[in-house]
């Protein structure tokens, strides 16, 4: 099993929970400014090979939060398919 795999699994049951009647909400929000400038920065920081310790960790951060992110956006057009059908 992959590891992404095994995030959806470990994490399907409690969407199961939170998404219901959300689904348009999650897949409408969006991080804000700010944060897109500051993880645009450390991207461009990682590309060229220049992240500080802290930076790594910070951008690691955002990017498992990514992935989380989307997952629920995955599981939240999944419903909205099943409402359809």
């Amino acid at each position: 099993m992959s590891t992404q795999s095994a995030f959806h699994r470990g994490v399907h049951p409690l969407l199961q929970l939170l998404l219901p009647g959300k689904e348009e909400a999650v897949l409408a929000a969006e991080p804000d400014q700010t944060l897109r400038q500051r993880i645009e920065e450390l991207a461009s920081k990682s590309t060229e090979g220049e992240l500080t310790e802290d930076e790594r960790d910070e951008y690691e951060g955002y990017v498992r939060a990514n992935k989380f992110v989307a997952t629920m956006r995955r599981q939240a057009r999944r419903m909205q398919s099943d409402k359809a059908s």
